[in-house]
């Protein structure tokens, strides 16, 4: 039986859960660091409302802190967040059938797991429908607010989340969404020399940039590696994606 649009974004939902678990705290670390650094409870939430970027955000409230001038604040959070245009780029091919207002509300919801998740979704299932893509965006943004709001009221009581090791757990989802595409071809050089040199960027470079670095000489390498011969690579998991279709 065909699934309905509201099948479709409960699944996506749902499939966000692993995504919140490991971002919440990060959150509520954001809320705390921005009253820490002079931001109002108000304030804070307003940046999440309208960045919704966790790394950025960090950038940003870190930058506030330091008295740093706007238009340097506004580029370095521009440079940890040019990988969203990478991934806009990457799954434009799955929502070219969304409206201009879809992929408007779509996007901005956009993050690191919605693009892995998406990419995966397409591969399965050879379409992404809006449903499953907005009930994944609205998932995860709704508890990174409400988290952002526990943190920024209850500052005082948030410490060092590498204390009780909590830093862990974006690094190990993160490795788990990027070895979800270990099956792709030319996985293993792409992810190799994208890590090397993000690494050498952090050490010559530095934060933030080391990250927009990495992902464009990977994405470089990825265009100039050879396309897979057609016929060559059965689709096996768009078959699968049929089966269950049917």
């Amino acid at each position: 039986m065909a699934e309905t649009l509201r099948d479709e974004f409960w699944q996506g939902a749902r499939k966000a859960l692993p995504a919140i678990l490991s971002a919440s705290p990060f959150g509520a670390l954001f809320g705390a660091l921005a009253v820490d650094n002079g931001l109002s409870i108000t304030d804070a939430m307003l940046m999440s409302l309208t960045v919704f970027a966790g790394a950025s955000q960090m950038v940003g409230i870190e930058l506030f802190g330091q008295k740093v001038q706007p238009w340097l604040i506004v580029l370095s959070v521009f440079a940890v967040n040019f990988r969203l245009v990478l991934y806009s780029a990457s799954i434009a091919r799955h929502i070219q059938h969304f409206s201009r207002l879809q992929k408007a509300f779509g996007l901005f919801l956009l993050t690191d797991p919605h693009y892995a998740e998406t990419e995966r979704r397409a591969d399965e299932r050879g379409r992404v429908r809006f449903a499953w893509f907005i009930g994944y965006g609205i998932a995860l943004y709704v508890p990174w607010q409400v988290a952002t709001a526990l943190g920024a009221v209850f500052a005082g009581l948030i410490g060092n989340p590498a204390a009780i090791g909590l830093d862990v757990l974006l690094p190990i989802y993160f490795l788990s969404l990027l070895m979800g595409f270990r099956k792709r071809r030319n996985w293993l050089p792409v992810v190799a020399v994208s890590s090397v040199v993000s690494i050498l960027a952090l050490k010559v470079v530095g934060s933030p940039w080391h990250v927009s670095i990495g992902a464009l000489v990977g994405m470089v390498l990825s265009a100039c590696l050879p396309l897979p011969v057609e016929g060559d690579e059965a689709p096996a998991a768009d078959a699968q994606g049929r089966r269950e279709a049917n």
